[in-house]
């Protein structure tokens, strides 16, 4: 909308609490919120539904939003001839889900803003993603003459595609094979992905590059079980080649959504809470395998990002970050050549040639993306510099830059929060802690699970979205199965059993409300939520592990926790379910790996019972030991492995045990540490 021009009364969204759905409550469109006023609207006015979905860091929702649904002519086109609906996939993955698959089911490749018709019984029969503003007004015109014309075939259409995308993903792929040979399985999961490694730029070979956190979680877990000197090589390489580029901001801390090129160098500029919360964790474990000082610095100028630009005054973290201010991708990013020289003085010819700044510009109007091109030892040779001086002008440098990037139009923030995002916060910031073992990555996190129980549960049920007040939509499987690995990961913290009796608590809901028996896999979403067209179950990894995933490794972890066999059983049947797939298709199913690693592995149980029992948990926490559940107590525990555990004469003692197997107590780390 012209900023000269008088603004349009606003839609139904202005009632909405959705940060994006607000960013269209005065398109002269007029926009509905998924419910049943709008799905009533369409069947009694016998409209096609028009849903549009996005979120309010995306680009391109921003480009058709301003090309298309700000125009008034085209929004007078779709205002006569359907029902139009806004849906922020974030607080609505189910629906998005459902119409995604749609619209790649018609042969179409998917992607934000997802732009789906239906019929008004909620049926999809056409669908895109961006669509300029010449060709959206022609798809509105052909598809009105077609409802007119063709409605019969459009809905037999319709209904065919219902069909095809409500069969299970799980009868396409599941398999019932017995538990298979692990030795193999791991193997061959590890051919799979080498096979595709960038060997010059790390990770995956082929622009544009998701960091995919859960795969370099599985090759760190590869590395520990088989000590494979290739894996850990690739991890390093990609690991520090992420932090060298553009992908990661050299200023402020924090990780874009994903790199356009296969350098790391050019970001898609949004910033996600799920990716660094991720992202945490996994620099945080690299760190305690390698001690590299790199993965530390990137661990905590993340989280100080974390803290200074996405938290809630309250505990909670925001959703995510724009990519665009004032119209354009990395504006708040980019520096030119003249703007680093004014700001540093005669620090800048150093910072420019470190961080690849040209006069021309290494992207896009003039602007720089800072980088860093060179190895440090060659530069600091070059350059006759001492490491440690050059670390402090570089520390200073950022500071400076930041101040000065902070009286900038800042990007679009949505401030909405999720409670999975949160919780996957919740576990970046507890393995942040067993690494560098900082109190306030614990505080943090304990605020954080505090913020949630306060506005986003109810018991064992909680809700998907909050903005000032709590949306009225249940969690989906994903909240619950991120809740339940944050509680079991603030547990192994803190030791505090009130975490594990509330994990329990929410498993048994999880199971009564989300667990399909035919398959022993969960849907997306509860029995008790609304009726869409078809009831999905989540399978494959993305950049979030599916909800499947982790609800099989949080299974695996509290029936040894608790020592229950009944949910081993119905963890050991989910990775077996999925094994074949696993193999075939690891890039989609690293999390699974990572679960039916642990399937394969086994748990050493570590018990820490006396009054230092926290003191040297944190010790043996420092150390890479992803096989191990640590559990204990100062005084009293409920716990069965460990409420009859003593320890021996006064001192803190340290049990190790496997299957209930337990080693003769010990009382010394690094005896504990040969055990494990």
């Amino acid at each position: 909308m012209d900023s000269t021009s008088k603004p349009n009364p606003p839609n139904q969204l202005i009632h909405a609490t959705s940060p994006y759905l607000l960013q269209h409550a005065y398109n002269p469109v007029d926009w509905h919120e998924w419910g049943n006023l709008a799905l009533q609207k369409a069947k009694v006015e016998d409209k096609p539904i028009l849903v549009s979905i996005g979120y309010s860091s995306c680009h391109w929702c921003h480009v058709m939003e301003r090309e298309c649904f700000e125009n008034e002519d085209l929004a007078a086109l779709m205002n006569d001839y359907f029902i139009c609906i806004k849906v922020d996939r974030e607080e609505r993955p189910d629906i998005d889900q459902i119409y995604m698959d749609a619209v790649q089911a018609m042969g179409i490749n998917g992607g934000w803003p997802l732009n789906v018709f239906l019929t008004p019984d909620q049926k999809p029969f056409y669908g895109g993603t961006y669509f300029p503003p010449k060709a959206w007004a022609q798809i509105l015109q052909n598809i009105h003459q077609a409802w007119r014309n063709r409605k019969e075939e459009i809905i037999a259409s319709s209904e065919d595609l219902t069909r095809h995308i409500s069969k299970s993903d799980i009868t396409k792929f599941i398999t019932t094979n017995p538990k298979p040979n692990s030795e193999k399985i791991l193997s061959t999961i590890y051919q799979n992905f080498e096979s595709r490694f960038d060997t010059a730029w790390g990770g995956m070979e082929k622009a544009p590059k998701f960091i995919m956190p859960s795969l370099w979680l599985w090759l760190l877990r590869y590395h520990q079980v088989t000590k494979h000197e290739q894996a850990l090589s690739h991890i390093n390489l990609t690991l520090t080649k992420i932090i060298q580029g553009g992908i990661y901001d050299q200023v402020g801390g924090g990780f874009a959504r994903y790199s356009v090129d296969n350098e790391w160098f050019a970001p898609h500029f949004e910033k996600m809470l799920y990716d660094n919360a991720q992202l945490l964790s996994l620099y945080s474990e690299a760190f305690k395998l390698t001690r590299n000082e790199a993965y530390k610095r990137v661990a905590y100028e993340t989280f100080n990002w974390l803290q200074r630009e996405m938290r809630h005054p309250e505990g909670g973290f925001y959703s995510a970050i724009d990519a665009d201010s004032e119209g354009v991708e990395g504006k708040f990013y980019c520096f030119t050549k003249s703007e680093l020289t004014g700001l540093l003085g005669v620090d800048a010819a150093l910072l420019c040639e470190f961080y690849g700044v040209t006069e021309s510009g290494n992207w896009e109007h003039g602007m720089n993306i800072l980088h860093q091109r060179v190895e440090e030892e060659n530069f600091l040779s070059r350059n006759n510099l001492d490491k440690e001086n050059w670390h402090h002008l570089l520390y200073k440098a950022k500071v400076t830059l930041l101040q000065a990037r902070e009286s900038r139009i800042r990007p679009g923030l949505d401030d909405k929060i999720l409670t999975g995002w949160n919780a996957m916060m919740i576990a970046g910031l507890i393995d942040a802690y067993h690494a560098f073992t900082e109190e306030r990555f614990l505080h943090s996190a304990q605020t954080n699970i505090d913020f949630l129980e306060r506005n986003l549960m109810d018991g064992s049920v909680c809700y998907r979205s909050f903005k000032g007040k709590r949306a009225p939509t249940e969690g989906f499987l994903e909240d619950y199965a991120f809740l339940i690995q944050a509680y079991i990961k603030l547990y192994q913290a803190d030791f505090n059993e009130q975490w594990l009796q509330k994990a329990s608590a929410i498993v048994e809901y999880v199971i009564k409300n989300f667990y399909d028996e035919t398959d022993g896999l969960f849907f997306y979403s509860s029995l008790k939520a609304e009726k869409l067209i078809t009831r999905k179950k989540e399978i494959f990894d993305n950049v979030i592990p599916s909800s499947n995933s982790v609800m099989t490794i949080n299974l695996l972890q509290l029936c040894t926790f608790l020592d229950t066999t009944e949910w081993k059983q119905l963890a050991e049947r989910m990775v077996n379910n999925v094994a074949e797939l696993i193999q075939k298709e690891p890039n989609y199913m690293s999390h699974w790996g990572i679960a039916l690693m642990e399937s394969i592995s086994g748990y050493a149980e570590v018990v820490l019972v006396g009054p230092d029992a926290i003191i040297h948990k944190n010790e043996l926490q420092k150390h890479f030991l992803p096989f191990a559940l640590f559990m204990g107590a100062v005084g009293h525990s409920n716990l069965p492995l460990v409420k009859d555990k003593k320890a021996i004469g006064n001192q803190t003692t340290f049990y190790v045990c496997r299957d209930k197997s337990c080693k003769q107590p010990v009382f010394t780390l690094p005896e504990a540490l040969k055990l494990i």
